[in-house]
């Protein structure tokens, strides 16, 4: 499905990403993690063809940068971190928008275009907000609304960045589990920038650990998240705890005084 060899990135002549490698087949969800500034965005945004990069991003065997901005819409739907809303658009029109890569250049969404919108919708329980004005959306039912518009681009892989930032823990559960539920009965393969490490643990197959623009660590969550990793490169005491029902979950522990006791 997903092909990444000495990917590379440099902005305004900083070296961003620096040879990154991994490779997902269809069904798949790597997470990304690392600090702020370590890479993740920029690597999504390198695989999804909207930044110039060196090395080697194939998707289904055909190189990224050889497909043109449109081509590639039609393999990877992306879902940033600060989405653009029109606030006074309703959402079935702004879920149609992700028909736009299906269109001539001169085309405009027909029939089957608003049919597919609303079963994205539908298997997003969302049909409920077609109708509704964006800006009238709670933070989780935009959220739906955006990760709508990326299931109807009808894309093999599914590129999230930060997709539960500014959420509530309700919500942020919500979103990764209708991420879920599209990948178990769709096949979707899903690669995800993800800040909160407890999420990527439960939800993501395998992680990838960058810093600086480099892999540090990769593999199963449970050999990437260790108190020792998480401490050299966030900068973070934690606890590691693992449960057999709940997965893994990652608890910051307060820093300690000379005394042994917390820091008021």
């Amino acid at each position: 499905m997903l092909r990444v060899e000495r990917a590379g990135v440099a902005l305004d002549g900083a070296k961003v990403v620096v040879e990154v490698g991994f490779a997902l087949e269809e069904g798949d969800w790597l997470g990304l993690i690392g600090p702020n500034g370590a890479g993740k965005t920029t690597l999504l945004r390198a695989v999804a063809g909207l930044v110039p990069y060196t090395g080697s991003i194939r998707i289904e065997g055909d190189e990224v940068s050889a497909l043109g901005r449109r081509a590639a819409a039609r393999r990877v739907a992306v879902v940033p971190q600060i989405p653009v809303i029109p606030p006074d658009a309703n959402v079935l029109e702004y879920v149609v928008l992700g028909r736009t890569p299906h269109l001539g250049y001169a085309g405009s969404p027909g029939p089957r275009d608003v049919v597919a919108a609303r079963s994205a919708l539908a298997r997003l329980d969302g049909a409920h907000l077609a109708d509704r004005r964006l800006g009238s959306l709670s933070g989780g039912e935009r959220q739906r609304a955006v990760l709508a518009r990326a299931v109807a681009q009808d894309a093999m892989l599914l590129l999230l960045d930060e997709p539960t930032s500014a959420l509530d823990v309700g919500a942020q559960q919500q979103v990764l589990e209708l991420v879920a539920s599209l990948r178990a009965d769709g096949g979707l393969t899903v690669l995800s920038a993800m800040h909160d490490l407890t999420h990527a643990g439960q939800y993501a197959d395998r992680l990838l650990l960058l810093d600086g623009g480099r892999e540090q660590a990769s593999g199963r969550p449970h050999e990437v998240l260790t108190e020792q990793l998480i401490a050299r490169h966030f900068g973070a005491s934690v606890r590691v705890v693992r449960d057999e029902e709940a997965g893994i979950a990652v608890v910051p522990l307060r820093p300690q005084i000379e005394s042994g006791q917390p820091v008021p």
